[in-house]
């Protein structure tokens, strides 16, 4: 089973184009993909997501049990023990019938529309599973989007953190040289040291990150914990707001919106169901036909059966109140339901306007001359061009400028994912 399991992962990578390669880092496969393929494997491997079909199709098949007439019943009485015999029948000399059988076919007929209200109740159910396996999926993807993003943002820290210690214990280790020749005051030198400690600590609580990020994604892609996703992804994003106008996009929210359509439906579910309870108080009729052989008054007799119950004690009054109050219910949840899908949309709306902002102003050239000016810093501090303070200042100016970027980015591909997710369709790419 192990080994089956190794070979459909195996052709599933080669499907994709995913090339599993040996980390650095013991033992661990590194998994480089870009963004659809990750959707894809996802798509093909995630439980929930299979499991949420599986209730769709469960739904379907109540559809088709709904449409089916109620079984016809076959009643039947006969003579079972008469004059020393057990099931005296046929005839005797004279030809006269000897014994009584009777036989009865009934088909229950229901009226008012019940199996037509039925079936529309059973229907909207499974617009309802369909609706909700879409809520799944938005939920899912969100999160496979966040982790896939966040883990590109975390290995840009990495990356900056790595550059930053290699460059300080470069310093470190020249500093070594000129404390010994009493070139500097020791105090400089510990100040260096200090700044890798705290760099050290922001590497390791970016470790942890790392692995929360790993794990959530492993799980979403059905993974094994050796693998390690690797995201191949633009540096950049651009900063592009929607075509569309905002009232256009609530439009757009209303026709996709899982939580809104769900709700839609919930409200046509109970009014389907305010019909279905008006109809069961008018009452169904059972109607069939009957053979009697040696009855009272005719040796062979042939009936019509009519069977109807008197609504004299029972007219469903309670059901249908109880009925009437859910659609009530449920239409005030709608009212609800559909300003908050409008609040959460023109929030994401204008989140996006203030990320797409933010990194429109940025300025590519500043970030390539300052880092050009960053790394020179070290070799100007080594030369004693530049003091001690102000080799500081370039240095957290740099890291907090770098890691402000990176943030800049992500949010700008956050805030367009959740502008998507809250409509239910994609409105910018």
């Amino acid at each position: 089973m192990f080994q089956t399991k190794i070979i459909f992962v195996l052709v599933l990578f080669a499907l994709l184009g995913i090339k599993p390669n040996a980390d650095a880092q013991q033992s661990a496969d590194v998994l480089s993909i870009n963004f659809q393929q990750a959707e894809k494997l996802f798509l093909d491997s995630n439980l929930q997501i299979i499991s949420a079909y599986y209730n769709i199709q469960s739904q379907k098949a109540l559809v088709e049990q709904t449409r089916k007439w109620d079984n016809p019943v076959l009643n039947t009485d006969q003579n079972l023990y008469n004059n020393g015999k057990f099931f005296q029948h046929g005839a005797d000399g004279q030809g006269n019938p000897v014994g009584e059988y009777f036989v009865q076919v009934q088909q229950l007929i229901k009226t008012a529309g019940k199996r037509r209200h039925q079936i529309d109740l059973a229907k909207t159910n499974v617009s309802i599973a369909e609706w909700q396996f879409k809520t799944v999926m938005r939920n899912l993807k969100l999160t496979l989007y966040t982790d896939f993003y966040t883990i590109a943002q975390l290995e840009g820290y990495k990356k900056l953190y790595t550059d930053n210690l290699k460059r300080l214990t470069l310093l470190q280790q020249a500093m070594e040289r000129q404390l010994s020749a009493g070139n500097i005051a020791k105090k400089e030198y510990l100040r260096v040291q200090a700044l890798a400690v705290s760099l050290r600590q922001d590497m390791a609580d970016n470790e942890k990150a790392l692995a929360d990020a790993q794990a959530e994604i492993r799980n979403l892609l059905h993974l094994s914990p050796d693998v390690y996703v690797q995201p191949i992804c633009e540096e950049t994003e651009k900063p592009v707001m929607p075509q569309q106008s905002i009232v256009a996009i609530y439009d757009s929210a209303f026709q996709h919106n899982t939580d809104y359509n769900i709700e839609l439906n919930q409200v046509l579910s109970n009014k389907q169901n305010l019909a279905l309870q008006r109809s069961l108080a008018v009452p169904d009729l059972t109607v069939g036909a009957e053979f009697d052989q040696n009855a009272n008054y005719a040796p062979n007799y042939y009936g019509l059966a009519i069977s109807l119950p008197l609504p004299v004690w029972d007219m469903n009054r309670g059901n249908i109140k109880a009925a009437k109050f859910q659609v009530k219910a449920e239409e005030a949840t709608m009212k609800d339901v559909e300003n908050k899908t409008k609040n959460e949309v023109k929030a994401a709306w204008l989140k996006l306007q203030q990320s797409v902002n933010l990194c429109a102003d940025a300025n590519d050239n500043f970030y390539k001359e300052y880092k050009e000016l960053y790394d020179n810093i070290v070799d100007s501090y080594n030369k004693r061009l530049i003091s001690l303070i102000e080799f500081l200042d370039y240095y957290n100016d740099y890291q907090e400028i770098k890691k402000n970027r990176l943030q800049q980015i992500l949010n700008l591909r956050l805030a367009k994912a959740n502008l998507n997710d809250v409509v239910g369709t994609t409105i910018v790419e």
